[in-house]
């Protein structure tokens, strides 16, 4: 990403600011000191708004100095909640002296994520954001990917992090088969235990008590569900155990 397209100094004018967006295609900009230094944000919003007020493009630029950020040092899930925010899709990243190291943008974190790429702020990887063609949805053990949902199906890539675990539980209304991508840990099946393998099936008929346990200290484990019933309702969830103290719903 060129940085550059996303920069502009705090004592540009409204009209340079308009081109600056033009260019990113993004509509927003990094506002900056004369030292570089990254002290708020400016969107097409702020501008039409401030031009709806003052009408001159020569104005300096408008700008909100409490802006969501993120800091190169700090840990790559904080994303998850920074995001959770439906008018946030993109996040700069900064150094400790307020610097901007990179942006990150919603689909580019979905992306690695569902792609399992390593995670590092200072560098991210490109990442071709139209892969991601459903929201992609954190819970306490992870995520999930719904890339199918039909009247009689819904399909899901599911992520569990280290020594994350799904609750125990059990469905009225549908049954899921489930092929392990890739991973370590142990699944139940009522009274057996199974060992996580690449490739291996597993089938949970419908009123079948289950879980899955990644049982790494480092490792992510990937499995695909497909679900088959006639209700896909989070209120089809009865759970028996759960590591999280949730009781209703596991998605």
């Amino acid at each position: 990403m060129n940085l550059e397209k996303f920069k502009i100094l705090k004592s540009s004018s409204i009209l340079e600011a308009l081109k600056q967006i033009d260019k990113n295609k993004k509509g927003f900009l990094v506002v900056i000191n004369e030292k570089q230094k990254v002290i708020g944000i400016t969107t097409e919003g702020d501008i039409r708004r401030e031009l709806i007020q003052k009408s001159n493009l020569l104005e300096n630029i408008p700008y909100n100095k409490d802006f969501i950020k993120i800091f190169e040092d700090e840990n790559f899930t904080l994303l998850f909640d920074l995001f959770k925010s439906e008018k946030i899709n993109y996040i700069p990243i900064l150094s400790k002296d307020m610097k901007l190291i990179n942006i990150v943008s919603k689909k580019q974190f979905h992306v690695m994520l569902l792609k399992d790429i390593e995670y590092d702020l200072q560098k991210l990887p490109n990442v071709y954001e139209n892969e991601l063609d459903f929201e992609v949805f954190p819970r306490p053990w992870g995520f999930y990917k719904s890339t199918l949902l039909a009247q009689h199906v819904q399909s899901k890539i599911i992520t569990v992090f280290p020594q994350g675990e799904l609750s125990l539980q059990k469905h009225k209304r549908r049954e899921e088969h489930w092929i392990i991508i890739k991973g370590e840990g142990k699944i139940i099946l009522e009274e057996s235990t199974l060992k996580v393998e690449q490739g291996r099936y597993i089938y949970i008929p419908t009123g079948c008590k289950h879980k899955i346990i990644n049982s790494s200290t480092k490792e992510n484990l990937i499995f695909a569900e497909v679900q088959l019933g006639d209700y896909f309702g989070e209120d089809d969830i009865i759970r028996y155990e759960d590591k999280y103290g949730r009781i209703k719903s596991e998605f």
